[in-house]
């Protein structure tokens, strides 16, 4: 009988875990679920007798990545990386989130363990071979590659980049987590993802960062001598906007090149595709605070373009994981905007934009766009409110593309005899009066910024 090769499955019952290699795909038990989805092993390492795996959950977001013992591994179908490819390769782009199940019930196997130590990972060839990356660039001048990005923020792009400290060959180091926890003023975090620290620093249980002015020390008795000489109680830079207890500064990359390159370390344990530049010149940095008897704490920020050929308003955007579903995405989201409108221009965040940075930007772009067409009053008593497309951006500085495609997702525009007519039905409008209203809102007379027009200035 003629068996054809492409009809032979290329999955293998595995004897023993010891044939298992790093690139090998498997099913594993994600932890805290009752799920086994199919997962790749980035990394294995020896730790006190014992082999602990690092995997990644194909079609799941990497911040879902985790350190798992044998005991997770279904080994009854392992699919073998090819011979022709090599091991740890890229990561798809995530598809779905994970809805946890919980700890109810039973499972079939044992869940894994906590490990308390993170993977050592050398910072400091990630920072050389970066540095190496930037000196061949200016060998052979400014690159015109544009660079991924994931999680809404994008990394900065231009004839004015500096080199990145992610390098390709380090793409397997990069891809695991190196920190275990860090310390920001009440709050202990989780990281998500890889952030080039020090090497020194990354095999600690936890990172001590001021929350002042985001610099790092390797235990809480360093970080107390840090705050004794700290003058810093708010970012440094301008406060641009104050309401209530939210405040918005505003910091050049050049004037606060420490504090910028602070901000994108720290960005960068919650930003997956976020690319790290030393070079902080071209950017200015709208940090997000809220003020109580101890000073201005952090919440969130975005970056952006001094200048920007495509019209971005944004470059990176962040709202720490403690203020996270608390409605600051949204205000950081609206604040671009409102910076957009005193500049007389529409504005668009980089893309293409994360699962999570996609759903806040459509939701506040289907807000913002309902609310305006809720108000639109018909000119006479016979006819029906009309308003256009470009009417919409004047009003709210969102970007055309952005508008027409934000219309389509809601299947607002119908094509009815020769021309587009926008139709609410009445789901529609029940759908949006449920929503829950945003109690905090950017106020504009609260604001106080004068645009600058950077092209004229011969230094940044």
């Amino acid at each position: 009988m003629k068996v054809e090769m492409e009809d032979i499955d290329d999955s293998t019952i595995c004897d023993s875990v010891s044939s298992l290699v790093e690139g090998c795909r498997l099913p594993v038990h994600m932890k805290g679920t009752h799920d086994w989805p199919l997962a790749e092993i980035i990394s294995i390492k020896d730790m006190q007798g014992s082999k602990y795996y690092y995997v990644h959950y194909v079609d799941f977001n990497k911040r879902l990545d985790e350190w798992v013992t044998e005991e997770s591994l279904d080994t009854r179908k392992v699919h073998f990386p090819r011979k022709d490819t090599c091991t740890g390769t890229g990561v798809s782009t995530p598809k779905k989130l994970l809805i946890g199940s919980g700890n109810n019930g039973t499972i079939s196997r044992p869940s894994s363990p906590i490990l308390n130590n993170a993977e050592l990972v050398n910072g400091n060839a990630v920072l050389a071979a970066a540095l190496q990356k930037r000196m061949n660039r200016k060998r052979k001048g400014p690159s015109l590659e544009s660079e991924d990005s994931q999680d809404g923020v994008v990394p900065p792009a231009g004839p004015r980049q500096s080199g990145s400290m992610v390098s390709h060959h380090d793409d397997v180091v990069t891809r695991m987590k190196n920190i275990e926890m860090i310390e920001l003023g009440m709050h202990r975090i989780k990281p998500w993802y890889f952030a080039p620290y020090p090497q020194e620093m990354v095999h600690l249980p936890c990172i001590y960062i001021c929350e002042f002015c985001l610099k790092y020390r390797k235990n809480r008795k360093c970080l107390e001598r840090h705050l004794v000489k700290c003058n810093l109680r708010h970012p440094p830079g301008n406060e641009i906007y104050r309401k209530d207890t939210i405040s918005f500064f505003e910091i050049d990359g050049r004037k606060n090149k420490v504090y910028a390159q602070n901000l994108c370390l720290l960005a960068k344990l919650f930003l997956d595709h976020k690319t790290l530049y030393y070079d902080t010149d071209p950017f200015l940095f709208y940090v997000m605070t809220v003020f109580d008897h101890r000073g201005f704490h952090i919440v969130g920020y975005f970056s952006k373009e001094k200048e920007s050929t495509e019209d971005y308003n944004v470059a990176c955007i962040l709202t720490l994981p403690p203020f996270q579903r608390k409605g600051y995405g949204k205000l950081l989201i609206e604040f671009s905007y409102e910076l957009s409108k005193f500049e007389g221009k529409t504005g668009s965040p980089e893309k293409p934009l994360s699962d999570l940075g996609l759903l806040s930007y459509r939701s506040y772009w289907a807000q913002t766009i309902l609310e305006i067409l809720l108000s639109i009053k018909p000119v006479g008593e016979n006819e029906k409110p009309q308003i256009t497309i470009n009417e919409i951006c004047e009003l709210t500085s969102i970007k055309k593309e952005d508008v027409i495609s934000t219309l389509q997702n809601l299947n607002l525009i119908n094509y009815y005899k020769g021309q587009y007519i926008i139709t609410l039905s009445k789901e529609i409008i029940q759908a949006h009066y449920k929503q829950e209203n945003r109690k905090t809102r950017i106020d504009s007379k609260c604001l106080h910024w004068t645009p600058k027009d950077w092209g004229k200035r011969a230094k940044w």
